[in-house]
């Protein structure tokens, strides 16, 4: 077993201080600091709240969204399809986890793995959705406590018979409703056993796939169930409530529900405000032009908190691998200006089947990682100021300093001091990790 650089206890004390100098024969001097010092921006502290962020790992990468289920149906239904024959995915729920080690020494900072339902593993014996239990999940709750990991978790509302039709919670057909009613409570319970377990809250986060392909007939009466499958589902009583923490995800569109799709943005955000649940923001799940920045501060003058989903899509909710681009840095720095940090979960929902997976991972979880680091140097406070004083030239200007500042010098040196690869090294053992073990799966 690979050591975990993500004990919380470890993290930060691998950390030290980020000066313009330094006579320590382990510290090498950065010199370039004192361009964010100009700013007030103290570069240590900024690394250190950086990595202390948890970002929560989706385990749907490693596979391909197959699951672990046997006799489930396709996992492309419900608008949920990862493109790509690239060889070597795990093929268990040993490679998955021995893949993740892999990864988790590839990338800096404190992170959790999310566990969707159908990766329970109940051995030979076929277990449906709605009689899945904590013991299903044992392997990943050992795991996660070897590798000082939490987990959080998610029902997995799709790639099954009984959603077959596009509908699960909003179905008209009330045995497959209350079929999904009890997959969903008995997710809770799972949710809330790992939060015992781990000794702290598990995100138990429910999407479904529910909608139309083309123009319905009734919007009314779909929507009306789904409010009573949810409200059904949360009145259940679970091991601690206090430790299963529930939200809602919405949607624009999917394959198959071009036209309508049951819990859409209005629909979600209403919900989850009046019954308190956590409002969840995908990247993806918008119109392809329409970002997320601006709705953190306006969801979150309403919202206690909310969980955001980094993704990357084009021209449709396509899951692509997230990057460290203009889109993924302005969501996190909408968190920054409001200093949120305690009020956002931050997770990754993508899946690449076309490149090295191990790869895929890294690239997201860096790139999510690089954004946060980025707000974390941004003088907020300045900008802020400017714009009170109505000098809008200077906050333009500085907004364009910033593009030329030494990001890329202090991302390095976090990675270096914490003990991960660098830019340029860790996909060189990524490919190393893929000839001798990847390879192998056939």
């Amino acid at each position: 077993m690979i050591a975990s650089p993500n004990d919380p206890k470890t993290v930060v004390s691998k950390i030290k201080h980020f000066d313009a100098g330094s006579d320590s024969a382990n510290v090498t001097p950065l010199m370039n600091v004192k361009a964010y010092e100009a700013l007030g921006i103290d570069v240590g502290k900024a690394v250190e709240t950086a990595l202390k962020v948890p970002i929560s790992i989706h385990c749907w990468q490693a596979d391909d969204v197959a699951g672990l289920e046997s006799g489930a149906a396709a996992a492309d239904s419900g608008g949920i399809k990862s493109t790509g024959n690239y060889p070597g995915k795990a093929r268990n729920g040993d490679e998955m986890r021995m893949d993740f080690e892999k990864v988790l020494s590839f990338v800096p900072g404190i992170h959790r793995v999310n566990i969707h339902a159908f990766y329970a593993e109940s051995g030979n014996k076929k277990v449906d959705r709605d009689d899945i239990e904590l013991s299903h999940f044992q392997k990943w709750m050992d795991w996660a406590k070897g590798q000082k990991i939490s987990l959080d978790f998610n029902p997995t509302y799709f790639a099954h018979p009984k959603a077959a039709d596009g509908f699960t919670l909003s179905s008209a057909d009330e045995g497959v409703r209350k079929f999904w009613v009890k997959h969903g409570i008995a997710s809770r319970k799972i949710a809330a056993a790992m939060g015992k377990a781990q000794g702290g809250v598990c995100v138990n986060n429910h999407w479904v796939p529910d909608g139309l392909k083309d123009l319905p007939g009734d919007r009314w009466s779909p929507r009306a169930r789904l409010a009573k499958s949810y409200d059904e589902i949360f009145a259940a009583k679970v091991v601690d409530e206090k430790m299963c923490l529930d939200a809602v995800e919405p949607k624009l569109f999917g394959i198959g529900s071009e036209e309508y799709v049951v819990g859409s943005m209005e629909f979600y955000s209403s919900y989850a405000l009046s019954r308190k649940k956590l409002l969840c923001l995908d990247m993806g799940h918008f119109h392809p032009t329409e970002g997320i920045a601006d709705k953190i501060s306006a969801l979150l003058a309403f919202h206690e908190q909310l969980l955001i989903h980094t993704s990357r899509p084009v021209r449709w909710d396509s899951d692509h691998v997230v990057l460290f681009d203009d889109a993924t840095r302005a969501v996190f720095h909408g968190v920054g200006a409001g200093q949120a940090w305690n009020r956002v979960k931050v997770a990754l929902d993508y899946f690449d089947a076309s490149i090295n997976r191990i790869a895929a991972y890294v690239i997201g979880i860096r790139a999510t990682r690089k954004a946060i680091l980025a707000a974390m140097l941004t003088p907020h406070d300045e900008f802020a100021r400017l714009q009170k004083e109505g000098r809008g030239a200077q906050r333009l200007a500085l907004m364009e300093r910033l593009k030329v500042m030494p990001f890329g010098e202090v991302w390095e040196e976090c990675c270096r001091r914490v003990g991960v690869p660098d830019e340029a090294q860790w996909i060189k053992e990524a490919e190393s990790y893929e000839k001798k073990v990847l390879a192998k799966r056939i």
